[in-house]
């Protein structure tokens, strides 16, 4: 196909279809930059062997002591049969504990290993000389701009039903 007509049909495409241009839409604009982010951290992670998934379920496990598996999904981002998959992995690499809430023996609870906090505390010296090198490219101070505009954007929308409109005085 020729150029002329990739032309074309970008322009009859922009005409049928009233919407702003696919590059510039806001979720494509945060996937680029989580790319960029990830691509950072991958060669680390594989290096250790883990992927992204079980990284972040890591993360959140070390923050606290132990949760409740359908908050560990809220939490991760994650689906739950995903997630399930992700935890017999982690189980069998003995990197986190699951064991039966006490209070109600229908929910299972998941905390992070001693193995799954030694392997945490391999990954942080690189993971932290990444982050190093990002805030040294962007700047301290646009990054954590960047990251309060991210939570102040999820806070907004946060009460937002699915799919709801603004109304044209809030647009």
């Amino acid at each position: 196909m020729s150029r002329k007509t990739d032309a074309s049909l970008s322009q009859g495409a922009e005409r049928r279809v009233p919407m702003r241009d696919f590059s510039r839409s806001l979720p494509m604009s945060l996937l680029r930059a989580r790319e960029a982010v990830m691509r950072q951290f991958r060669p680390s992670l594989r290096n250790h062997g883990l992927t992204e998934q079980q990284w972040r379920i890591l993360r959140a496990l070390a923050a606290i002591e132990a949760v409740e598996v359908s908050e560990l999904a809220r939490m991760a981002f994650l689906l739950g049969p995903s997630l399930s998959r992700i935890l017999r992995d982690l189980e069998a690499r003995q990197l986190i504990e699951r064991r039966t809430d006490p209070a109600d023996q229908r929910r299972g609870v998941v905390s992070i290993s001693a193995k799954g906090l030694k392997l945490m505390a391999a990954v942080a010296p690189t993971s932290e000389a990444i982050y190093a090198a990002i805030t040294k490219r962007y700047g301290a101070r646009k990054l954590a701009e960047l990251q309060e505009m991210l939570a102040a954007l999820e806070q907004s929308l946060s009460g937002m039903e699915q799919g709801a409109v603004a109304d044209e005085e809030d647009a």
